[in-house]
């Protein structure tokens, strides 16, 4: 099975998109996942020069947030239906809203589904703070009421809203794992969603929480004789990045960062 690492253009916004796409592949990276904002013309260059230099493309939706359900599910389909024009490998949707009831967003799911048949690109769901997916129980409750659903794994959002490592969590998760189909290999702690740097010390208990859960993702997929396994290091800028105090300048370098998480996985896993 092959391990395929994806550069979030998240972050990397500043440079120009043929800049952007020449850094990517001098990292060693084997793609990009790109987010969709509305009218965003140099995220759509950025997806077209991808393309032309023959790396994967993941798109990603990310902006509905209405709560009115009539507004909410006409912006998501046209976004959503934007993201897949692109041909992707497939779209890593934030679906639906933490304020939904499960009802509410099982509609939304289902936009979501008759959109991938529609266009034949498959759309995964983030397990995101503030969508559908923020705990581990309510995804277990997602995926028993609509077993079809595939997901995009970020344990970090769930290490914020649980305010724990979901060391109690174990059975959930194992209920859920076998529903991913791509990683982002961010790594949270108890009190928010980013560790300042993975490679310090103080924050290794957390890196192998994530680390043992990215191992079982791996080995499931493995099993299920997958083609290949998607990963995003998918560390951000600020404010996600914590910054020093008065002059907001960064504690670490987001770039390095997961540049070294692709390095640090393609060796774990």
């Amino acid at each position: 099975m092959n391990l395929l690492f994806l550069c979030p253009r998240w972050g990397s916004e500043s440079l120009s998109p043929r800049a952007f796409i020449r850094k990517v592949k001098d990292a060693g990276y084997d793609g990009v996942e790109i987010a969709l904002a509305d009218g965003d013309r140099e995220a759509e260059e950025a997806v077209a020069i991808a393309k032309s230099e023959g790396l994967v493309l993941v798109t990603q939706h990310y902006l509905t947030l209405d709560t009115n359900l009539g507004r909410h599910a006409e912006a998501f389909e046209q976004r959503l239906r934007r993201a897949a024009s692109f041909a992707p490998l497939f779209v890593n949707s934030h679906t639906g809203r933490d304020l939904f009831d499960l009802e509410t967003n099982l509609r939304i799911f289902e936009i979501a589904e008759r959109i991938a048949e529609e266009t034949g690109v498959s759309v995964y769901h983030e397990t995101h703070r503030g969508r559908c997916l923020h705990t581990p129980w309510r995804t277990a409750e997602l995926l028993a009421a609509r077993p079809t659903t595939r997901l995009v794994f970020d344990m970090s959002h769930w290490c914020n809203v649980c305010e724990s490592l979901c060391e109690d969590q174990k059975e959930t998760f194992l209920e859920i794992l076998p529903a991913v189909r791509h990683i982002h290999a961010r790594v949270g702690y108890a009190h928010g969603p980013q560790v300042s740097d993975p490679r310090a010390p103080e924050w290794q208990n957390a890196l192998e929480s994530h680390l043992g859960w990215w191992r079982q993702i791996f080995l499931l997929r493995k099993i299920a004789a997958a083609r290949e396994l998607t990963i995003t290091p998918e560390f951000g800028p600020p404010p996600y990045l914590p910054t020093l105090p008065f002059t907001q300048m960064p504690v670490s370098d987001q770039w390095d960062i997961n540049v070294h998480m692709m390095n640090f996985l393609r060796d774990q896993l």
